[in-house]
């Protein structure tokens, strides 16, 4: 499923336009993002956990050189299943 079925079944479902679905899901998507970018958690009951945490600088290595490289750090988006979700896809 990509995007597009995504506001197409949420249209579907709760009886609003294609505009109105795709308005709405933006503005969740821009509301996780923001929270994220913030370093907050949010945090949905029952579908997951999605939160910013701070990965440390690594050394790595070049597979085509073998060169050490140094990795540095970063923050990334990280996402926790929660029990519904987990038991829906088993």
């Amino acid at each position: 499923m990509n995007k597009g079925d995504l506001i197409e079944k949420v249209a579907k479902d709760c009886g609003m336009s294609k505009a109105s679905a795709e308005k709405a899901l933006h503005s969740v998507l821009g509301s996780i993002t923001a929270a994220g970018a913030e370093g907050d958690k949010v945090t949905l009951i029952g579908f997951g956990t999605f939160s910013a945490n701070e990965r440390a600088a690594r050394e790595g290595r070049n597979p085509q050189t073998g060169k050490t490289i140094q990795i540095p750090a970063k923050k990334v988006v990280k996402f926790k299943a929660g029990k519904k979700l987990t038991d829906a896809v088993k």
